[in-house]
């Protein structure tokens, strides 16, 4: 038996849950001042501790909606702010927490759960798989040019921070259409406000107008304006865009910039069409391809019912579930949806398989190849690379 018990916080004990967070990570704790703003990220009765009886852990979430492939927007609960004290790891803390949370998530109803990991190995023991990943890029701004046949239509708008603030808002709930996407409330753009505050250079926003009003935005700042030998970068903090040329024209907008050499498209789309758009794809360079959102798909026959599958024979997956076993057993994936089925299974996965699955990211046939699914109808693999395939790669683009 455990000799700490978790419970939800109140008000007064979240600077506390903050600050042994921030140590976790060997980040000081929060000022006076960045605390009064960064309260207001979290949400209210979202953030649970563990108690011995002083605080040596605490994990917080915060709802919201994900798009799946196919459009559907399920209920999502955001898990942040997870911190055990370093005197009190390894004694199943972390794993109480996690549990703690799992449960709640699945008693409200929550469909799916996603987190950033600070460590690849912590989250898969929770049934969290790395389901979305990103690249990010370079671009020789002196150099890059776009091609002539790139679209040229719409009005840039750029905006200081105050507007922008009240602008992007409304702009991204709109844009908010491809799978692995989620909607933003208000405490993560209350936690963007104060990134944006306290970083050293000035953040702005340029707003791309269409025929049909504001279809893309872009934020960005530029870094290395007091470093020898004076290379500026103009880094690129969000990009959301709803047509082709509101791409073309927001990155026509920055390479325009001057006194930048460079310009750094952190945690981007995969397949972003950057190299398409340029007269020189070489002029871009990708830095790293790295690790976005960690799902968990807490209620596993309502996200398999809500996705869109491809068009192959159908195939019968058989889930384990250890911590949530409601969700554990077989169920048949066809083209036309999901369910439970008494059927013998053509593969068998546990439930942090089926998250990398289950946006696309990941082919079935090199989970399969790599160990992570057993496959019992050699068939099997291929029809399920057909079946959970996306023709747009899924991509969040949210951080918290």
């Amino acid at each position: 038996m455990s000799d700490f018990e978790i419970r939800t916080l109140t008000d007064d004990e979240l600077r506390g849950a903050s600050n042994l967070f921030r140590a976790s990570l060997h980040v000081p704790p929060s000022d006076d001042a960045d605390w009064e703003r960064a309260v207001r990220a979290f949400q209210p009765g979202g953030t649970i501790g563990a108690f011995e009886p002083e605080l040596i852990g605490t994990a917080r979430s915060f709802d919201a909606e994900m798009t799946v492939p196919g459009g559907a927007r399920l209920p999502m609960a955001g898990v942040t702010g997870v911190g055990v004290r370093a005197d009190r790891t390894r004694r199943g803390v972390l794993r109480a927490l996690m549990t703690t949370q799992l449960a709640d998530f699945a008693a409200r109803g929550v469909v799916l759960a996603s987190l950033l990991a600070s460590e690849a190995p912590i989250y898969g023991r929770f049934g969290y798989g790395l389901a979305l990943r990103y690249r990010t890029y370079s671009v020789e701004r002196h150099r890059a040019r776009l091609r002539p046949d790139v679209p040229a239509t719409g009005e840039i708008r750029l905006l200081e921070l105050d507007e922008a603030i009240r602008v992007c808002p409304g702009v991204y709930e709109r844009l908010a259409g491809r799978s692995g996407m989620m909607s933003r409330p208000e405490v993560l753009w209350r936690l963007y406000e104060n990134q944006a505050r306290r970083n050293p250079q000035p953040v702005k926003a340029a707003v791309h107008h269409g025929p049909d009003g504001p279809d893309g935005f872009a934020t960005y700042f530029v870094s290395g304006l007091q470093v020898h030998p004076w290379t500026k970068s103009l880094e690129l903090v969000d990009m959301f865009t709803g047509t082709p040329a509101a791409f073309a024209g927001l990155w026509r907008f920055l390479l325009g910039i001057d006194l930048v050499d460079r310009i750094v498209a952190e945690a981007r789309p995969l397949d972003e069409p950057i190299e398409l758009i340029l007269d020189d794809h070489r002029l871009s360079a990708v830095e790293r391809v790295g690790d976005e959102h960690w799902v968990r798909l807490v209620d596993v026959p309502a996200a398999l019912a809500a996705r869109e599958y491809g068009t192959a024979a159908s195939v019968v997956v058989e889930v384990t579930d250890p911590l949530l076993p409601a969700n554990s057993g077989a169920y048949r994936i066809t083209p036309d949806g999901a369910e439970r089925t008494g059927e013998p299974a053509a593969l068998r996965l546990d439930v942090t398989t089926l998250a990398m699955l289950y946006f696309g990211t990941w082919r079935a046939s090199a989970l399969a190849g790599a160990g992570r699914i057993e496959v019992r109808d050699p068939a099997a693999p291929a029809n399920a690379d057909v079946l959970f395939g996306t023709r747009v790669a899924s991509w969040s683009g949210t951080h918290f």
